[in-house]
């Protein structure tokens, strides 16, 4: 084979112009890939999607702790909700019981913690466990928005994942709602001239919290200032978290029977907020106390 400088100065220049458009086609290749699966990712974001709503239990509480509940909402329609129940173990393993049925737009999925006890300490870890099971659901089901639902410390772990965690997803995922139920904002303190380190940080990093966000507190009053075991006042100083930070902050109140704290989820009153404010399928009106901000 003749060395370059010993061609004709035309085959020379044919020669050079075939190996820089070889080196153009090596150093496209990657990027055109990277761009085809990029596209094909945005493609399925903007199909229809499931709209899941995602629930996280209380303190002491397994993924189990919701099964009443989806079932009292599973008679009060036509369309069932799957469920479908994760645990995120200490090793951040996830273990999965349920499915999630073909074609349903808006099942239910659970997500507890092997590590499901009290303490500002163990929500924080608990909101970090919370965000290795969504990063997983994303990817298995690639939705674009969803609701949250979180029972007492739940609602905290909640809180504390948007501000901590929301950010890595809001470009592609929105939460359009989120309903806690008996969440101590403030812990056992009945007032919030007393709060706790949590509360403080919470309010602190409020900004976080996505604007478009629209929230439901809703407090059980057993007695004239708490539901057995949380006290009103703690409940409410979530409005000092929530309130003109988000698009809707409303507040309700619910009483009588099933009013205990941990009696709430499965509160026949409840399950009537559930579908009316939380669910996309919306029902009839509830006749609760409320106060919307």
């Amino acid at each position: 084979m003749p060395k370059l400088d010993e061609l004709n100065p035309r085959k020379r220049s044919r020669l050079i112009l075939i190996l820089i458009i070889l080196a153009l086609i090596l150093l496209a290749a990657p990027a055109f890939v990277w761009m085809r699966s990029s596209n094909a990712y945005l493609a399925q974001q903007r199909k229809p999607k499931m709209s899941p709503v995602i629930m996280v239990p209380g303190s002491s509480a397994t993924e189990n702790r919701f099964n009443q509940l989806v079932n009292l909402l599973n008679k009060d329609t036509d369309k069932k909700h799957s469920l479908m129940k994760i645990q995120v173990g200490n090793n951040d393993k996830l273990s999965t019981t349920g499915y999630i049925h073909r074609g349903d737009r808006e099942p239910i999925i659970v997500i507890g913690f092997k590590n499901n006890h009290d303490g500002y300490d163990n929500i924080k870890k608990q909101a970090r466990m919370l965000n290795i099971a969504f990063e997983s659901l994303t990817k298995q089901y690639h939705f674009n928005n969803f609701k949250a639902f979180g029972h007492s410390n739940g609602g905290l772990v909640w809180t504390y994942w948007l501000e901590k965690y929301y950010s890595q997803y809001s470009d592609s995922i929105t939460v359009k709602r989120l309903m806690t139920l008996g969440t101590p904002f403030n812990f056992a303190e009945k007032s919030i001239q007393s709060p706790t380190q949590m509360f403080l940080d919470l309010e602190k990093n409020k900004k976080k919290i996505p604007s478009s966000l629209s929230v439901i507190s809703v407090a059980g009053t057993e007695s004239y200032d708490s539901d057995g075991l949380v006290p009103e006042e703690s409940v409410q100083a979530g409005k000092y978290i929530y309130q003109k930070q988000v698009k809707h902050y409303t507040t309700m109140t619910v009483t009588g029977d099933d009013a205990q704290h941990s009696d709430l989820p499965q509160n026949k009153e409840i399950v009537r907020i559930i579908e009316q404010y939380l669910l996309d399928n919306k029902s009839a009106p509830v006749p609760v106390k409320k106060g919307e901000q």
